[in-house]
């Protein structure tokens, strides 16, 4: 493991891959680590530069007191891929790692020469909706909504298999502020205005069960961007990584394909 002083956070990353490569960046969801791309990077193809991280609040990383607002997010990654000196990734976000990627693009082109919006909006909720959320998990903790959060995140034939414990488990050990924080950060976010004025290569990718995200807000999303590709991925919810990761590598293949130069 590795740590990297970013924007005064201390971030865990992971370098896998061809260090000489095209550098691709994956950002996580709320409430995971970057293990969720551990059943993606094997059926990517070979020579890429594969950088991994997990946000402030998650994983290994740093987790100052919250609220965080995504700026400080957006911050957080361009810190991070400045001093791992990569220019021109392609950066690949799901959820909240999707809102964060849209940020850095629209603040330092220069970092990002085509993006990958997964499962994820210029705008995701609304600040009532999150409030909930947070409020509930003051008084009872993340576990009060861990059942909820695992039938949003996938589908019900994947709520029935033994993965699932692995799951819950990442999502409750998330630190408490870590994920109130991003989750003020996402309530706090429109980035409607910066995202319709991106003009690079964008791949949106939609979950057909996500109960987070659903289609047609991914949709939304990447009508936005002039120019953009939408797919949908049957039976996945908002992790189809996770769920199927073949169908999921299959879609980024063929997007890298035409912007990593492999």
């Amino acid at each position: 493991m590795q740590v990297a002083l970013a924007n005064g956070v201390g971030l865990n990353w992971r370098e896998d891959g061809d260090p000489a490569g095209y550098p691709v960046v994956f950002a996580n969801s709320l409430g995971t680590d970057m293990r969720l791309w551990d059943q993606v990077l094997p059926l990517l193809p070979r020579g890429l530069r594969i950088i991994r991280f997990d946000k402030r609040g998650h994983g290994l990383s740093d987790c100052p007191p919250a609220p965080y607002a995504m700026e400080d997010l957006v911050s957080d990654a361009e810190a991070l891929l400045d001093g791992l000196g990569l220019r021109a990734c392609v950066f690949v976000g799901l959820s909240i790692g999707g809102m964060i990627g849209q940020g850095l693009a629209a603040r330092r082109p220069d970092l990002v020469a085509a993006l990958v919006l997964s499962n994820t909006a210029a705008k995701m909720g609304d600040a009532a909706m999150w409030q909930t959320r947070i409020d509930a998990i003051r008084a009872g903790g993340i576990e009060a909504l861990a059942d909820a959060v695992m039938e949003r995140w996938f589908s019900p034939a994947f709520l029935s298999r033994p993965e699932l414990t692995a799951w819950r488990n990442m999502l409750t050990r998330t630190p408490v502020e870590g994920y109130v924080g991003c989750c003020r950060a996402i309530a706090g976010a429109d980035l409607s205005e910066s995202t319709s004025a991106l003009s690079l290569p964008v791949l949106a990718i939609a979950g057909r069960e996500d109960g987070a995200s659903p289609p047609a807000l991914v949709q939304g999303t990447a009508d936005m961007i002039a120019g953009s590709r939408f797919a949908v991925i049957e039976g996945a919810g908002h992790l189809p990584c996770v769920e199927d990761p073949a169908a999921y590598a299959a879609l980024l293949n063929d997007f890298l394909k035409e912007h990593a130069h492999v």
